[in-house]
């Protein structure tokens, strides 16, 4: 457990990755949880995330909030650890056919 300093909250770990995800002019980085949608879905509103960023499982955050989510406490790992740790939490969810419009 993290203990936020600015926010005197504590999180389960929160990870987040490198922003190199290319979509409507900007570059995303993924934020996850391994262990607590609740406690991921409070870190992103104390970071200034809106709701609409999340994403079944993760939240897509824009380049310029990793330094803040990193400052508050979120640890960087490269994309391939947080996706192998969001699976072994047990709340990675894949996207249905109906999901990708398929």
């Amino acid at each position: 457990m993290l203990i936020q300093n600015d926010f005197e909250r504590h999180y389960s770990l929160i990870l987040v990755d490198a922003a190199i995800w290319p979509a409507h002019g900007r570059l995303w980085a993924h934020m996850v949880s391994d262990s607590s949608l609740d406690e991921l879905h409070q870190f992103a509103a104390d970071l200034g995330v809106p709701e609409r960023g999340f994403d079944l499982d993760h939240y897509d955050i824009p380049s310029e909030y990793v330094d803040r989510a990193i400052e508050l406490g979120a640890l960087f790992v490269p994309a391939r650890e947080l996706l192998q740790r969001l699976q072994a939490s047990g709340l990675r969810k894949k996207k249905t056919r109906s999901l990708l419009g398929r």
